[in-house]
């Protein structure tokens, strides 16, 4: 009967690792469709290299990094390709392939902001660092059994807060760290040439193909169903079926809020319900959710996915008209700031240990401070990477490849033909 449990977890692991896989494609359509038909190639060969070099990086060095000598305070042993470090109940093969296709993730999830500009071969180099060492050293921290996450009773995190952090799927983990490295590379490469006037006002550069973008998120968010029930890692006996029949109802739940919540405000503040934003207010409530989708209720999921929806809205706002940050798909909006908002919100509206259930701000603590090293380790590393490529080999194309499209200068071949 246990080998039959083990079995029935190993397939159930390895088709949620299909759906996130399924992301990327998700990934590269949404990009692909709120950018110029120009740039479609290069989009798409992006997309490619982050699975490719994720893939790549991750078997030989990341997972060690990530997942090697646990307990660990900063970063795991590297393992240079062999996987007999790891001890687990399920096959490390299929263990690997599942956080190898989270590792993708949070790489690919910069291309969006840095889109129609960047340089191909520094993409390869801040991908390939991604990774390599940004995503697994925090991943170490807290999925890999680091210090964030250890529950001894002499830990500093139960010592400080008497409690762990929490992060399920990733808010933090993954997208906040994608979001945040999104708008520092978006802040180092500048806006697109005609993105803002004279006199600093910010013009529309619209998407060639929404179409694309729409089945972008609709691929998305039918991966997010791999992405957070997957996270259980297991399907046996009366716990995991409940369990992930609750994530895969509070996960929909918020992600139909925040589309309902952003559709709604942009109806009310510019006259028109907009498709572009309601389209990314259905990730903000997904990224919300990804934290908490194991300790909320529904109607806490709900709340989530309307406030990551209304926060949206707001965020792109200020990150372009404010800011002057070109982000051409708003990606630091939706995986940076919803994903922290949404590791937040876990703290305080998780029905187990959350403040606003009576359960004191314990949790809530270590939700903050968890969230604020993982967002100040991506930020630090964003500055370094970004600016410090800049400063060597450049990191944006000219401005005649730039007006004329990177596809024919970068690929030597066009999308659209």
């Amino acid at each position: 009967m246990n080998e039959f449990e083990l079995s029935l977890d190993t397939v159930w692991m390895l088709l949620a690792a299909i759906l996130v896989f399924w992301m990327q494609p998700g990934f590269a359509l949404c990009e692909a469709g709120f950018t110029r038909s120009k740039n479609t190639a290069n989009i798409l060969m992006k997309n490619f290299v982050d699975f490719m070099f994720g893939s790549l990086l991750f078997f030989f060095l990341g997972f060690g990094f990530m997942f090697g000598n646990e307990g660990a305070g900063f970063i795991g042993t590297a393992n240079w390709g062999y996987l007999s470090f790891y001890k687990g109940d399920l096959p490390v093969e299929g263990f690997l392939i599942f956080e190898t296709v989270f590792c993708a993730t949070s790489a690919t999830i910069v291309s969006g902001a840095m889109a129609e500009r960047t340089k191909f071969s520094t993409y390869l180099i801040y991908s390939a660092f991604i990774s390599l060492l940004i995503y697994p050293i925090e991943g170490h921290w807290t999925w890999g059994g680091g210090w964030l996450c250890n529950d001894a009773a002499d830990s500093f995190m139960m010592t400080t807060f008497g409690d762990i952090f929490h992060d399920f799927a990733g808010s933090a983990i993954v997208h906040s760290v994608g979001g945040v490295l999104a708008l520092i590379g978006a802040m180092a490469l500048g806006p697109r040439l005609g993105k803002y006037s004279n006199d600093g006002k910010s013009r529309a550069i619209p998407g060639h193909n929404m179409t694309l973008a729409a089945l972008g998120v609709f691929i998305l968010w039918m991966g997010w169903f791999g992405f957070n029930p997957g996270s259980q890692l297991a399907a046996s006996g009366e716990v995991n079926r409940i369990a992930i029949s609750h994530v895969f109802l509070t996960t929909n739940l918020a992600a139909v809020a925040g589309g309902t919540a952003t559709m709604f405000l942009t109806w009310i503040k510019y006259g028109k319900p907009s498709l572009s934003l309601t389209l990314n207010g259905v990730l903000a409530g997904l990224v919300g959710i990804t934290a908490g989708c194991d300790l909320v209720s529904p109607f806490g999921a709900v709340i989530i996915g309307l406030l990551c929806g209304i926060a949206l809205v707001y965020s792109i706002e200020f990150i372009d008209r404010r800011l002057h940050i070109d982000d051409p798909v708003g990606a630091s909006s939706v995986h940076g700031v919803c994903g922290i908002l949404g590791t937040l919100l876990t703290g305080l509206l998780s029905v187990s240990n959350g403040a606003f259930y009576g359960h004191g701000w314990g949790f809530f603590g270590a939700e903050c401070f968890g969230t604020l090293c993982i967002v100040l380790w991506a930020a630090a590393c964003g500055f370094v990477l970004f600016f410090g490529i800049k400063k060597l080999c450049g990191l944006r194309v000219g401005s005649r490849i730039e007006e004329e499209g990177l596809d024919i200068y970068e690929h030597g071949e066009s999308c659209y033909n």
